[in-house]
């Protein structure tokens, strides 16, 4: 079932439409008046400014919200008004089914969600505990480290209810990267930029395992441990950097 936004999944943990963040009072939204940029501007030209300080970490993604003043056409509303391009599902050599754009698109600007059903933890477990070695896995686990040293967990499950998000492959030197954006509420939006230009015809694609965009190139390279390999899925990204073997979180298979 096609969805372009996030649903509550069937453990009803968390709403994801439910609207709990206050909203500007601004009519035109500017550092440091607004309360939706408190942290910084967010974008610019419709592309997302980088996002990491001098200390490495990544600043929070406030979008304006339903209960701000501000307009549809605020620069600070983009992943929120949702697909802007051209994107066409494809049968890829090895990988199965793919996704690639129809039109160029430029380094920065936001491409689509990775949308579907919101998981609280338990039900995110068992339902990748319940899958066999055949079936696909489209559970995404996103995990945010807090200043204060706790984490944030994110599961989202589109195999059943989800976006066009659901088909991007992984690769190990993808041209896409995963942003949390929240809006209305403190459930994020999965959204992914450009990492670079795109030309039309690329496909597109990701790295699973967050690496990307977090962890510098020269730090990346081949798996050669051979722990949990037997459960792990091969990797025909091709990529020069290529790990062998696609991302997994084996914290979803153990007991708690």
């Amino acid at each position: 079932q096609y969805s372009p936004d996030n649903v509550a999944g069937a453990d009803g943990a968390l709403d994801p439409t439910e609207i709990t963040f206050p909203g500007c009072s601004c009519l035109t939204c500017a550092v440091p008046a607004c309360s939706c940029l408190r942290h910084g501007e967010n974008y610019s030209n419709l592309g997302i400014r980088p996002t990491h300080d001098e200390e490495g970490f990544a600043r929070p993604v406030f979008e304006c919200n339903a209960m701000c003043r501000c307009g549809e056409s605020c620069h600070n509303r983009v992943v929120q008004r949702g697909l802007q391009f051209r994107l066409e599902v494809f049968k890829t050599a090895k990988k199965g089914l793919g996704l690639r754009t129809l039109q160029f698109i430029a380094k920065g600007r936001f491409v689509c969600e990775y949308a579907g059903e919101v998981l609280g933890f338990n039900e995110a477990r068992r339902r990748i505990q319940a899958q066999t070695p055949e079936d696909s896995n489209y559970i995404i686990a996103v995990r945010e480290h807090l200043h204060n040293g706790h984490i944030m967990e994110t599961f989202i499950d589109p195999t059943h209810i989800g976006n066009v998000g659901r088909f991007l492959n992984h690769s190990c030197e993808p041209n896409l990267f995963m942003v949390p954006v929240r809006v209305d509420s403190m459930v994020p939006k999965l959204a992914l930029f450009a990492a670079t230009d795109i030309s039309a015809g690329e496909e597109l694609s990701y790295d699973y395992s967050g690496r990307f965009h977090n962890i510098p190139v020269t730090n990346r390279g081949p798996e050669t441990s051979e722990e949990g390999n037997i459960l792990k899925k091969p990797c025909y990204c091709g990529a020069r950097t290529c790990t062998s073997f696609l991302p997994w979180d084996s914290s979803l298979f153990s007991t708690p």
